[in-house]
């Protein structure tokens, strides 16, 4: 692991919301905040309202754009890991253990069964799948040479 991926696990673990964008079925954008439990960097796992805006774009087109930073940090000291992925309700063979990983990351948070997070309940489990990852190069590190912030890449799937 290099040391960016390093540190891009480390954003991934030490924060506990990511922004999500979404694109809907007529084209609009949609941007939400979502609580989540990250499986390494390849998923990321949030409960949602099928009805909600974000989970209504979902359903008609999966690709999604994430974002995770600390946005308490002080101006010029910004780290984020951004990522493109695929989202969708995690399938039934899959939501006992998916829903277990969801609530075992914060002892804040409880845990579902399978039955909570399936019809006609309120919420699912989501999951995005990540296509390809990034960090923030900051102007000022050593290996960036235009000083001007900029993303650099760090994990492509197939």
């Amino acid at each position: 692991m290099t040391d960016r991926e390093a540190r891009a696990a480390e954003i991934i673990a030490g924060n506990k919301y990511l922004t999500m964008a979404t694109v809907a079925a007529d084209g609009s954008p949609w941007a939400t905040p979502v609580y989540y439990t990250p499986d390494g960097h390849t998923h990321f796992y949030w409960a949602s309202s099928p009805g909600s805006r974000h989970s209504t774009n979902i359903a008609v087109n999966p690709a999604v754009s994430l974002v995770i930073f600390d946005s308490t940090v002080n101006f010029g000291q910004a780290e984020a890991v951004y990522v493109t992925a695929r989202a969708a309700i995690v399938p039934d063979d899959e939501l006992a253990a998916c829903a277990k990983l969801y609530a075992a990351r914060f002892p804040e948070l409880r845990e579902y069964t399978a039955k909570e997070l399936s019809p006609p309940a309120d919420l699912r489990l989501y999951r995005a799948t990540t296509t390809e990852a990034w960090t923030l190069m900051r102007g000022r590190d050593p290996e960036n040479t235009t000083g001007l912030d900029a993303r650099h890449p760090i994990w492509r799937q197939g």
